[in-house]
């Protein structure tokens, strides 16, 4: 680990987005204009997964408007895109890389970590290549990686040869979370949309570095989700009393709920971890009366 000792260890929870059309009027105010929805939800989580950036590189601006609707502990955990990991798989990549950095500078500490998503295909043999282009990347910048090649999770020797990659330069190992999920048949459409394109992940609990994250995939009922997450509030809780500050995110196939459940998880951790500071009040998803 490292930089530890330099802050109390912090919990960081969100969802794969910040804007859902179903949290207007539950969780956020209905209606909000695009530059103000993502501080409605910064109201109920304190990280993001940035997953519209896999597509197109943003506009420094827009990224300057998203650090301008969050506190400086807000995490974004922002993906590569995927000109970068999927077609162009890490290799000749400077134009590209050096345009995304500019582009999320404005986000300064709220920067959690770079999210390396790589596809399927990458395999223990195309390690070096990801070495080369950790190497690569400025020393301050932390990344992390998420693989989907089963060979990475059954063969101890690659699991390996990925970690060593990753330690060299404090780069963290993302876990994807989906065992709840596949536990039973899905039930609704969400569930079944889900069910076909979700990665089938074996479970992986261990931390590379001081800064975890984790990605959660629970179901559309809230009860299943939370008893698939049990193992990982006291994962959780173990990492903050290394002095470690993780992140995790809570994913349901519809999303419907998932700002509640990820403060329920901040929840349930801080009752095992009491020194653990509490998340923000939530701004009211309707104006205050006096009736």
């Amino acid at each position: 680990m490292s930089d530890t000792g330099a802050a109390a260890p912090a919990l960081h929870v969100g969802c794969a987005m910040w804007a859902h059309k179903s949290w207007q009027g539950r969780f956020v105010a209905p209606a909000l204009p695009a530059h103000e929805r993502l501080r409605g939800y910064a109201g109920w989580c304190n990280a993001v997964e940035g997953n519209t950036t896999f597509y197109a590189t943003p506009a420094r601006e827009t990224v300057a408007s998203w650090a301008g609707q969050t506190d400086p502990d807000f995490r974004f955990v922002i993906k590569l895109p995927k000109v970068v990991t999927h077609e162009r798989r890490l290799t000749d990549v400077d134009v590209e890389m050096r345009a995304f950095l500019s582009a999320t500078e404005p986000l300064g500490p709220r920067l959690g970590a770079l999210w390396i998503q790589l596809p399927g295909s990458f395999a223990p043999a195309d390690v070096g290549g990801l070495a080369r282009f950790l190497r690569r990347l400025p020393r301050a910048q932390r990344c992390a990686v998420e693989v989907r090649h089963p060979a990475f999770f059954t063969d101890p020797w690659a699991a390996r040869l990925l970690a060593q990659a990753l330690e060299t330069v404090d780069a963290e190992w993302i876990p994807f979370d989906t065992t709840a999920f596949f536990r039973s048949p899905p039930e609704s459409d969400a569930e079944r949309d889900a069910w076909a394109k979700k990665p089938r992940m074996p479970l992986r609990t261990t931390a590379l570095t001081d800064r975890p994250i984790v990605r959660y995939l629970g179901r559309d009922d809230a009860e299943r989700t939370v008893e698939g997450w049990r193992r990982w509030v006291d994962v959780t809780a173990a990492w903050l009393r290394e002095g470690r500050s993780p992140t995790l995110f809570v994913h349901t196939p519809d999303n419907a709920d998932a700002p509640q459940l990820a403060r329920r998880f901040h929840g349930e951790v801080r009752a095992l971890v009491p020194g653990l500071a509490a998340l923000p009040e939530p701004i009211p998803a309707e104006p205050l009366t006096l009736f």
